[in-house]
């Protein structure tokens, strides 16, 4: 048997599951890789196609060192598929199938459940991509620059990690929604992504910032569920997938935290103590904390409706079937199976927000999404203790679950962040002290100047405690082809 913690270069696709000896599927695979780069070049990041960027490829899949840094052109990226270790013992942990040796093969009563699970997933890669194409043009630094570029290049692989699943697994079909996920396009009226946050815009540096660091949690509870999946596969690509992820969420928390470290710096410096004088704090250059408030609001409302309806049936039915599990799933003390287990869930009854004892089985949204707002809570946590160690009175909380919601129990009403039920009217004369307004919007857009200098960052964010790959602060991560 091949060893699977070692990756191989020698085909135009990098894997460690032996493709060279699988030649239906390396030939799908090869047949799909020139259209793959023509949606990379199209809607890849644009205008640095060209630029060698100092990225992080995977030569092995140890845990202790698996990463290999050196100047790259992102079109020669070497994308493919990579797997975690199969461990021969592993089990189905949970559903109607707990107890039975995992499953190398897709069972035949599980394939159009098992197939939707991974065309979701998959259709989040690119569409993220998609989103963050022109940020590079307003990058506060080269440092930031690569970090946008390593999280492209690696939502680029997690597609392959999908697609290789759909090829490997499930013939034709599998082929044309292979086909499917390079022909949708975030926020294309004809042809949108499947999900509804991955259609809206990432307009500037700080909504990046906020994306990575709540949207791609989603991301990541999404994955630890799949992981625990009885089809080994698909457990064995999210497992490696996630360590990839974190990553993606490292930018994101310590994006926002630097922005807020920037902003503190500028208020004490100018003597301002009120976090609400705006005017003030957005002459000094930096993004006000309230605005940084109406951000986190916006991103962390909708990532809860990817979470899909707190009682779901589908949830249950891939619970159940054993396909898709709950976060951390065998460290949970219970039967996993949940046959009459209940979970208290949000609900709006006779006009107000109350907790409601659902079926477990039914209720397996709402529990994942309660872990994602625990994640969530430790990264705002962290961010409050930059804003009290600055000595400035000001909280960053998480919004009600009912807050600005579009799917599930919340959808169709209005709601302050406190929870508090608001008519149509209210709303209407309130969101802008809870959302970002155009003004906020045009504001932080004035603040997008490029910083490629190298060493240099945009006045609206500090400098990260230590560089990628332990750099010296005015490495050039990023080599920029001026014309």
């Amino acid at each position: 048997m091949p060893d699977t913690t070692l990756v191989d270069y020698s085909t135009k696709i990098p894997n460690n599951v032996d493709l060279a000896s699988d030649d239906r599927v390396l030939k799908a695979l090869e047949q799909w890789h020139p259209g793959y780069i023509d949606w990379w070049m199209a809607m890849g990041p644009d205008g640095f196609q060209s630029s060698d960027v100092y990225l992080r490829t995977a030569v092995s899949i140890d845990p202790k060192g698996w990463a290999k840094f050196d100047y790259v052109k992102m079109p020669e990226y070497r994308w493919g598929i990579l797997l975690a270790p199969r461990d021969e013992e592993r089990l189905v942990n949970f559903g109607a199938h707990k107890g039975e040796k995992a499953w190398q093969d897709v069972p035949g009563e599980y394939r159009a459940m098992l197939r939707r699970l991974i065309v979701i997933q998959g259709d989040t890669e690119p569409a993220s991509v998609e989103q963050q194409r022109h940020l590079g043009k307003t990058a506060p630094s080269l440092y930031d620059m690569r970090n946008l570029f390593q999280v492209n290049v690696e939502e680029g692989r997690h597609l392959w990690a999908m697609v290789y699943l759909l090829h490997k697994y499930f013939g034709r079909d599998g082929r044309e929604e292979a086909d499917g996920l390079l022909q949708r396009r975030s926020g294309d009226a004809d042809k949108p992504r499947m999900l509804g946050a991955f259609n809206e815009e990432t307009p500037d540096w700080l909504s990046f910032f906020m994306f990575t660091f709540f949207t791609d949690r989603d991301g990541k509870m999404q994955l630890e569920s799949l992981a625990q999946s009885g089809f080994d596969p698909m457990s064995r690509t999210c497992r490696f997938m996630l360590t990839e992820e974190a990553h993606h969420m490292f930018v994101g928390e310590t994006g926002v935290g630097r922005a807020i470290e920037r902003t503190c710096e500028a208020m004490k410096a100018a003597g301002i103590e009120d976090p609400f004088d705006l005017v003030r704090i957005r002459a000094l250059g930096v993004i006000d904390l309230p605005t940084i408030q109406k951000k986190a609001n916006l991103h962390y409302s909708l990532s809860l409706d990817l979470f899909g309806s707190e009682v779901s049936t589908n949830a249950a039915n891939f619970f159940n079937a054993g396909l898709k599990g709950r976060f951390m799933e065998t460290r949970i003390e219970d039967d996993h199976q949940l046959t009459s287990a209940t979970y208290p869930v949000l609900k709006l009854v006779d006009g107000d927000i109350r907790t409601v004892e659902e079926p477990a089985l039914t209720a397996i949204n709402m529990r994942l999404r309660d872990d994602y707002t625990k994640d969530c809570q430790g990264g705002v946590s962290r961010w409050n203790r930059i804003i009290e160690k600055a000595g400035i009175k000001f909280q960053l909380t998480l919004p009600s679950v009912a807050f600005n919601r579009h799917i599930g129990e919340f959808k169709g009403i209005h709601a302050t962040p406190d929870g508090k039920l608001l008519n149509d009217q209210q709303w209407a004369a309130m969101r802008d002290q809870w959302l970002p307004s155009k003004a906020d919007g045009d504001f932080i857009a004035s603040l997008m100047q490029p910083c490629w200098d190298r060493g240099k960052f945009a006045s609206w964010i500090s400098a990260p405690k230590v560089g990628i790959d332990q750099k010296a602060g005015d490495f050039e991560y990023v080599k920029i082809h001026r014309g």
